[in-house]
């Protein structure tokens, strides 16, 4: 099968397919990361996220990202996936899989992918509350990097 090393999707994601898309026989390390909606932020009982992506600015740059951290910490393969549209709670929001033959270098790797891709790719959040009205999320954690 083959899976797109990044991919914006408004379904569910389905994490099997794609471990089972980075099985490599160099590869000593599997590390993956999954971002999922929580129920509160700042203080607010969140009942939903929703995202909106310019789709294809993002995933050009989520291929350079992929691309940069497989050439940067000597990654077999990487692959990550963020969503778009409505989440419920619990629901993952973005999920970040590498190889690598040893684990220092997986952990750095999908690391470095989830960090940029906070940074660098055209996704809003908008925040749907309980007992607040709905809310766009500014990111201001991106001034620390």
């Amino acid at each position: 099968m083959a899976l797109a090393l990044f991919d914006i999707s408004d379904q569910s994601i389905n994490t099997q397919p794609l471990i089972a898309g980075l099985e490599c026989d160099q590869a000593g390390a599997l590390v993956t990361f999954a971002g999922w909606v929580r129920n509160h932020n700042d203080g607010k009982q969140v009942n939903s996220l929703e995202y909106q992506v310019y789709q294809e600015l993002a995933i050009n740059e989520g291929f350079k990202i992929i691309t940069e951290a497989k050439e940067k910490y000597d990654l077999h393969q990487a692959i990550a996936v963020h969503r778009s549209g409505h989440l419920k709670i619990g629901e993952t929001a973005v999920w970040v899989g590498t190889v690598a033959s040893h684990r220092q270098a997986a952990f750095q790797g999908t690391q470095y992918v989830i960090d940029q891709i906070k940074l660098r790719l055209p996704i809003w959040k908008k925040e749907h509350y309980l007992n607040h009205p709905a809310a766009w999320v500014y990111c201001s954690h991106h001034h620390s990097y």
